[in-house]
C-alpha cells in the first residue's frame, strides 16, 4: 500500500502552533519516525504513529508552504500561515480592525507601567505606527457604531474614546479592573470589570451593573452577539472555563466548558463565534457551532485573541505580535 498524506489539521497556523499530518501508513518503527520538511526546512516531529504525525510549526514566512514528509515522495500538502503584520506590541485583549482596514493593537504593559506607546496602528498594507501615548495598561479595545475607538485601562478603571488623531477624553470611570470592551447595536457599551461585573453603558448615559460572572485571574473578553446581548469568557484557576451567553436582560447561560483557558472573541459576518484557547498544548482558534461543538480552525501558541476584517479576513494576535489570514481561509 502507498503512503498517503490525506489531511492537515488545522491547515491555518501561525509560528508555534502544533498541527497534526494524517494519512499514512507512515514508516513508524523501532524508534525511527518520519523526516518532514515544512518549505525547503527540516522541522522537528513531536510524535508519530501509522497514520498521524505532530510537529510545531518553526518560525516561517506567511503564505502557503508546502508539507512534505521524506519517506513519502510525491505527496505534498499547503500549510497556510498567517503573514505578521507587527511584532513588538503587548496584547492582553483582542486587536480591532476600523472600517479602512486599519488595525490597532495594544502595548499594554505590567500593571501600573506607562509604556512610551499606548496603541499602535497598522494601516492597511503599511507598518506599525505610533498612535496614542500617555495611557496606563491599555488593556482592550472596541470601535463604535461611529468608527470611533474606544480603550479601556485596567489600572485606572477607565475607559477612553480616542479621535482620529489619537487624542483622548474619558467616557467612562469606576468600572472597576476594567477589561473587555463590545459595542451592542443600538450603541450601548458593555465594559468587563474583571472581578466579577460587566457594567452596561447606554448611550450618553452612566455606567450600570448589568451582569455578573466569576472572577477572573486573567481578564474578560467580551463580543457582540448577532442576536442582541454578548458573548464573554474569563479564565479562572478551574481546568475547565465557561464560554457564556449574556443575554439582553442580562442572564447568563453557559454554551460550553470545553476550553482550559478561554479568552478573547470574535464574531464573524456569518454570525458565527470563534474563541481564542490560549492553554498549552491546545493553543489555537476555535469556531463553536450552533450546538456548541468546537473546532480548531487556527494553531497558534501564546495566542491572545482575534479579529475580523470588513473585507473578511481576520486577525490573530499572540502577546507580543499579530498575523493576518485572508478571508478565503475562513469561508
Amino acid at each position: 500500500m502507498s503512503s498517503r498524506i490525506t489531511a492537515l489539521r488545522p491547515r491555518l497556523a501561525v509560528p508555534g502552533g502544533r498541527i497534526t499530518i494524517e494519512g499514512g501508513p507512515f514508516g513508524v518503527a523501532h524508534g525511527v519516525i518520519p523526516s518532514v520538511r515544512l518549505g525547503a526546512a527540516p522541522t522537528r516531529v513531536q510524535w508519530a504513529s501509522r497514520t498521524r504525525i505532530g510537529l510545531i510549526v518553526p518560525p516561517l514566512e506567511g503564505g502557503d508552504v508546502p508539507v512534505r514528509i521524506d519517506e513519502v515522495p510525491g505527496e505534498t500538502a499547503f500549510l497556510l500561515v498567517g503573514t505578521l503584520v507587527a511584532t513588538g506590541v503587548h496584547q492582553v485583549d483582542s486587536p480591532v480592525v476600523d472600517r479602512e482596514g486599519a488595525v490597532y493593537l495594544t502595548f499594554s504593559g505590567s500593571r501600573g507601567q506607562q509604556a512610551p506607546v499606548s496603541i499602535y496602528r497598522v494601516p492597511p498594507g503599511g507598518a506599525r505606527e505610533v498612535f496614542v501615548t500617555g495611557l496606563t495598561n491599555p488593556t482592550s479595545l472596541a470601535i463604535d457604531l461611529e468608527g470611533r475607538l474606544h480603550v479601556s485601562s485596567r489600572f485606572d478603571g477607565a475607559v477612553y474614546r480616542v479621535d482620529a488623531q489619537g487624542h483622548t477624553e474619558v467616557v467612562a470611570t469606576e468600572l472597576g479592573v476594567a477589561c473587555g470592551l463590545a459595542f451592542a447595536g443600538d450603541g450601548t457599551l458593555y465594559v468587563g470589570d474583571r472581578t466579577g461585573t460587566i457594567f452596561r453603558i447606554p448611550p450618553g448615559g452612566e455606567p450600570a451593573p448589568f451582569a455578573t460572572l466569576p472572577p477572573s485571574v486573567a481578564a474578560f473578553h467580551l463580543a457582540a452577539a448577532p442576536d442582541g446581548g454578548l458573548y464573554a469568557t474569563g479564565p479562572t484557576l478551574s481546568p475547565r472555563d465557561a464560554v457564556y451567553r449574556v443575554s439582553e436582560a442580562g442572564l447568563v447561560t453557559t454554551l460550553t466548558r470545553a476550553f482550559g483557558r478561554p479568552q478573547g472573541l470574535a464574531v464573524d459576518g456569518a454570525g458565527r463565534l470563534h474563541i481564542v484557547e490560549a492553554l498549552a498544548g491546545s493553543s489555537g482558534v476555535y469556531r463553536l457551532d450552533p450546538e456548541g461543538q468546537a473546532e480548531l480552525v487556527v494553531a497558534g501558541a501564546d495566542l491572545i485573541g482575534l479579529a475580523f476584517e470588513p473585507t473578511g479576513g481576520v486577525i490573530v494576535a499572540t502577546s507580543d505580535s499579530a498575523y493576518r489570514f485572508p478571508a478565503s481561509a475562513f469561508a
